[in-house]
């Protein structure tokens, strides 16, 4: 019964951290802009294609993230820090937006492409660097567990990657009912709001990175 609460656990905390960072109610707006050459039928399987490229690249980075912070040398408080101030960084650019993450350069090139589902939707407009950073700390998290404990972690942690990944399904399709319903100011301010929400989910990696480190014996030997 343990087991189970923890695993749902697991789902709650990884949605709420990587729904507001995937932002697909943004990836919709960029949708809208660059799939006017396509027909219903095409662009229905470049949003498919997309949310698939998406899962596949956050479980990649979800599986391998233990050999990436032994590969480069990376503490657990390090990559929760680092993954914090990414995640933060993110939260301020919606909280407060200057150009979109996706340059003009990228738009007209994705105009004149029949396939934009692996660029620019499912890298980086869907799968960034932020929501590459959620995976690897929640695989930070993971790896100092054991046994059954960190099987139903990991396949916690996949079942909301895919979660997220049928929510940007769907509003993905429903792109131009949305934009409809919301209009440019309903989705700016949505935008906005996740922002803020992913301020404090940074802040609180932060916080949590630093009680790690000063709780670590080990970097207190290292230093002394």
């Amino acid at each position: 019964m343990k087991d189970i609460a923890g695993f749902f656990s697991w789902v709650f905390v990884t949605l709420i951290t990587l729904l507001p960072i995937v932002n697909p109610v943004s990836t919709a707006v960029l949708l809208l802009g660059i799939s006017a050459h396509l027909s219903r039928e095409e662009r229905n399987r470049q949003i498919t294609l997309a949310c698939i490229y998406m899962t596949a690249i956050l479980v990649a980075f979800l599986l391998a993230g233990h050999l990436i912070m032994v590969a480069f040398g990376i503490s657990i408080p390090g990559i929760r820090i680092a993954g914090g101030m990414v995640i933060g960084f993110l939260g301020f650019r919606m909280l407060f937006p200057s150009e979109g993450h996706i340059t003009q350069e990228g738009k007209q090139e994705a105009f004149q492409k029949r396939d934009i589902s692996l660029s620019p939707l499912a890298m980086p407009s869907l799968s960034g660097p932020g929501s590459i950073a959620v995976v690897i700390t929640m695989s930070s998290s993971i790896d100092v567990r054991h046994g059954f404990d960190k099987f139903f972690a990991y396949s916690g942690v996949v079942l909301a990657i895919i979660i997220t990944a049928i929510i940007s399904w769907l509003v993905l399709r429903g792109a131009g009912t949305l934009r409809r319903l919301l209009g440019v100011n309903g989705v700016d301010t949505l935008s906005r709001i996740m922002g803020f929400i992913l301020i404090c989910i940074g802040a609180q990696f932060m916080i949590n990175g630093v009680r790690d480190l000063i709780l670590d014996a080990a970097f207190w030997r290292s230093v002394s």
